[in-house]
């Protein structure tokens, strides 16, 4: 399979290195903005770039009919029209906040979690996230798909970045270091607190995660998630 970059910094260096361990080839390695005929040389486009590349990035693989798996956060209050111009061209896309195997089950945990505990009283909720010093974003792609699955299946019904107050999830968003990427989901009463946590050891998984999606996609059509590629 022949793939293209949108994004090539570490997480992109370290795509191209496990693509290449999977017998694919990388004929694009891009930042910012590519050349449209460059990327129609793929089989199939990975953007990890950055939020003010990630749109026309996206826009451009799908102009030309490659399928697309981004995993670029903070652009998404323009998702809606990637996910219509893609069907205009009956195209191909799929896009994850996170594509770690182990962050994708830890989801569907979150949810299991989320409607026991609204099913009972005295406990609070907090979402805290730490990330390496270079994230260009806060909250994490992953810490807002968490509390918006606590808003889907409880009663809250939004969330805050540093903040607090009634049906409001507040989110911690903490960055020191290296850290690849910690996430932490906490219910707290006054008389105990439960905890599920994430907790990556590298970049690793979540390359992986996305070479897996590109593998998935690439003879299909239309819009997915990780949901899809697990089948969970």
């Amino acid at each position: 399979m022949k793939i293209a970059l949108l994004g090539y910094g570490k997480m992109g260096k370290t795509i191209e290195k496990i693509a290449i361990k999977r017998g694919h080839q990388v004929v694009l390695k891009a930042n910012k903005h590519p050349e449209t005929a460059d990327i129609a040389n793929a089989d199939v486009a990975i953007d990890f770039s950055v939020p003010e590349a990630a749109f026309e990035n996206i826009k451009r693989a799908l102009s030309v009919g490659v399928p697309v798996v981004s995993g670029t956060t903070g652009w998404l209050d323009r998702y809606e029209e990637i996910v219509s111009f893609c069907n205009d061209k009956n195209g191909t896309f799929l896009y994850a906040s996170n594509f770690s195997v182990g962050v994708n089950l830890f989801f569907k945990l979150n949810e299991f979690l989320a409607k026991m505990m609204d099913k009972v009283s005295g406990y609070d909720v907090a979402i805290e996230e730490i990330h390496h010093i270079h994230k260009l974003d806060a909250p994490s792609g992953t810490a807002i798909s968490l509390a918006e699955q606590l808003i889907t299946h409880s009663s809250y019904e939004n969330w805050k970045l540093g903040g607090s107050g009634d049906k409001t999830v507040p989110i911690i968003a903490i960055r020191e270091g290296e850290v690849p990427g910690t996430h932490t989901v906490t219910y707290k009463s006054e008389i105990d607190q439960i905890s599920i946590k994430h907790e990556a050891f590298g970049r690793d998984g979540f390359a992986l995660g996305a070479v897996i999606a590109a593998e998935w996609i690439k003879d299909k059509k239309g819009v997915f998630n990780m949901n899809d590629v697990l089948e969970i």
